[in-house]
């Protein structure tokens, strides 16, 4: 039997061998193998070597207990009575009266230990005037111990109440016997069920932890699913998928941003070169062509400085690096000056620009900031409203602020695309492409902007066009009180 034991223990042995000391199957299973050596220490305690105290702790219990039955009474008991209670405690007791009359309850052996000691016991108490007292007998020859309790109910009536210890010694040593198979027995399954929960708690996480390497190694097509029905491992895993495809978007993202940037970053570099190449090698006495490739050099430079202004702001503001300077703006007056930049477009291209507000718009919002959010957003209706070339811009006033919409009427932005239309470089077309009027940056430096200000912005879009809107602080003015002369 305990080959077959070892037999099937060995395989788990070679395991936990191999088993790092500090991993968590070998912390899960010395905990469990702990506790299960704790609960096996307190029966050996309390079952074997405090057996002994424990019994005779019960039966003077018992004593105590008759003794206050036999008081509640201020009448003689009866026989049967004083055999009730005697039955109930499985003790003996003696009442002894006047002129030596007694009623004796025999109910068990312990009154036959009595024997002729009780005279001693009786004239000791009689001749000691106190009203209660317990002795202590022990039989030498049997090594047998009897507990008596004397007890004064009246002037002449006394109760003897007694219980008899049995020896225990037979009774430890086979406990001491049963214990010593029941613990090997245990500590061997302990040391199993142990082996099996901590696997079974280390694996899924070891899984996770194989898999997360592989995650940092950028390899996206990790799965984090695990067999484990433990809620908190399921929530890590979730929790790992949910960042895994977030991190999967933000390298995406950055594959775009570089090679985006890069597109943007060359396109002008290389019409720049071209020109200059041209006005040195061709053009450089005709001074017509020299002016018209001069001002396309110009163009491009301010088109380059537009883009690594864009990064930059990206940048400064993804990074928290300049506070916000909150000040009191118009926000009319700031509005009517970013349509005057496009005025370029209602003169060439017949843009029209249609501005609804009330009267007076005061804010409190950092100028530059806000300029920059309204003149992105213009310049995203530009780029992506109808055939109509209209661009609508409503400040409509609420309770403790405004709300700032620029309405266009292009064909509008898929649901599943509104989500990612803040991200750097986003297009519908899952291609590049450069915009007319700015970098692709400009709605990722609206949301960073508008998340420093505290404002609620969003997007509402159907077939008949896009409207982006913002809501910005109201200005509140003091209230003037005048002061009253008496």
């Amino acid at each position: 039997m305990f080959q077959k034991i070892k037999d099937k223990l060995n395989p788990i042995l070679e395991n936990i061998k191999n088993t790092k000391a500090n991993s968590l199957t070998t912390k899960v299973w010395l905990f469990l193998i702990s506790f299960s050596i704790i609960i096996l220490l307190s029966l050996w305690l309390f079952q074997v070597l405090f057996l002994g105290t424990y019994y005779k702790y019960r039966k003077t219990n018992d004593l105590n207990h008759a003794a206050s039955e036999l008081k509640k009474d201020d009448n003689y008991l009866n026989i049967s009575e004083i055999e009730g209670i005697a039955k109930s405690h499985d003790i003996c007791i003696e009442i002894y009266g006047a002129n030596s009359s007694y009623i004796s309850s025999i109910y068990n052996q312990g009154c036959m230990e009595f024997g002729n000691r009780n005279f001693k016991v009786k004239k000791d108490f009689l001749n000691s005037g106190l009203n209660e007292r317990h002795y202590n007998l022990i039989n030498q020859e049997f090594k047998k111990e009897t507990l008596i309790y004397a007890l004064k109910l009246d002037d002449t009536t006394y109760a003897f109440i007694n219980a008899s210890i049995e020896p225990l010694d037979s009774t430890i040593e086979i406990l001491t016997s049963q214990f010593i198979y029941t613990t090997i027995v245990v500590l061997i399954i302990s040391l199993i069920v142990g082996y099996f929960i901590s696997k079974g708690i280390s694996k899924p996480i070891i899984q996770i932890s194989e898999n997360a390497r592989k995650l940092a190694d950028h390899n996206f097509n990790t799965d984090f699913t695990t067999n484990s029905n433990i809620y908190e491992i399921n929530e890590l895993t979730d929790s790992l998928t949910y960042a895994k495809e977030e991190l999967s978007k933000t390298e995406k993202l950055q594959r775009d941003l570089m090679a985006n940037v890069g597109h943007d970053l060359k396109t002008p570099l290389t019409m720049i070169k071209a020109y200059a190449e041209l006005i040195r090698d061709i053009n450089y006495n005709k001074k017509e062509k020299r002016e018209e490739n001069l001002n396309t050099i110009i163009e491009e430079t301010d088109r380059l400085t537009l883009l690594v202004n864009d990064i930059l702001d990206l940048s400064a503001l993804q990074a928290k690096a300049s506070p916000l300077k909150i000040e009191q703006i118009d926000l009319n007056k700031l509005i009517y000056q970013i349509i005057e930049k496009f005025n370029i477009l209602t003169v060439k291209e017949q843009y029209n620009f249609v501005f609804n507000h009330p009267d007076e718009v005061i804010i409190n919002a950092d100028y530059k900031r806000i300029y920059q959010v309204i003149y992105n957003l213009i310049n995203n209706a530009i780029n992506y409203t109808g055939d109509d070339k209209t661009v609508t811009i409503n400040v409509t006033e609420q309770k403790n602020n405004y709300l700032v919409e620029i309405i266009d009427t292009g064909k509008g932005i898929k649901k599943e695309e509104l989500s990612h239309i803040w991200d750097r470089y986003y297009h519908s077309d899952k291609k590049h492409k450069r915009n007319s009027y700015g970098t692709g940056l400009g709605l990722s430096i609206v949301k960073q902007i508008l998340q420093s200000h505290g404002s609620k912005y969003g997007v509402k879009t159907s077939s008949h066009g896009s409207t982006f809107y913002f809501e910005i602080d109201k200005h509140e003015k003091k209230k003037k009180t005048k002061k009253v002369q008496n």
